[in-house]
């Protein structure tokens, strides 16, 4: 709780499977996961359904986890829909607060992917990981796609939600600058096998 493990590796070397196994996005083929001591394999698809709430993913490309055709406000709800957390104006009011976190404006609600910078775009994909309070963010790559500049900034806004609200990530990476800024542990990854952690 409230850390940060960093995966490292070369690409194709299987730290975005392993990070959409947790959430059982991919079907693991052999192994255990435990999150928070439930046993993720051992699910049923409503029990799975429920242990997501607790979980959440931030991808690479904000473009393609966006909905073009959806308002932005729209999209940070829809968990909160989906998982009827949240009803009415309650669901605009925690809306309108997270993009107050992820420090957007809230002119922005009414706006659409295409008409925000990818920094901005990746802002919206947070504050819907946000939506449902996870205990634990999957970001990954979340920052290779974006400037050097914009990643600093995408980086210091997770490192402040997290001290806020005590998340813990797994962030998956193969920039070790980023990785070293934002870590307290890091497991090393090669041929699908964790190589080296420390």
């Amino acid at each position: 709780k409230g850390q940060t493990l960093s995966l490292v590796g070369e690409s194709g070397c299987g730290k975005s499977t392993a990070g959409r196994s947790i959430l059982r996005l991919v079907e693991p083929d052999s192994g255990a996961i435990r999150v928070g001591g439930k046993d993720i394999m051992a699910l049923n698809t409503q029990d799975l359904r429920t242990a997501r709430l607790d979980m959440q993913m931030i991808f690479q490309d904000p473009f393609a986890s966006l909905n073009p055709q959806m308002q932005l406000s729209d999209q940070v709800a829809e968990p909160m829909h989906n998982f009827d957390t949240l009803k009415g104006k309650a669901i605009q009011d925690r809306v309108e607060m997270l993009f107050d976190r992820v420090e957007l404006p809230r002119s922005f609600m009414r706006r659409y992917p295409h008409e925000l910078s990818g920094g901005q775009r990746q802002r919206v994909a947070i504050a819907r990981a946000l939506a449902l309070n996870p205990k634990l963010i999957i970001a990954d790559e979340a920052v290779s796609a974006l400037d050097v500049s914009v990643q600093a900034q995408i980086v210091n806004l997770l490192q402040d939600l997290q001290q806020q609200h005590g998340m813990a990530y797994l962030f998956i990476a193969h920039d070790l600058a980023v990785v070293k800024h934002i870590s307290q542990r890091i497991v090393v990854m090669y041929l699908g096998k964790v190589v080296e952690q420390g």
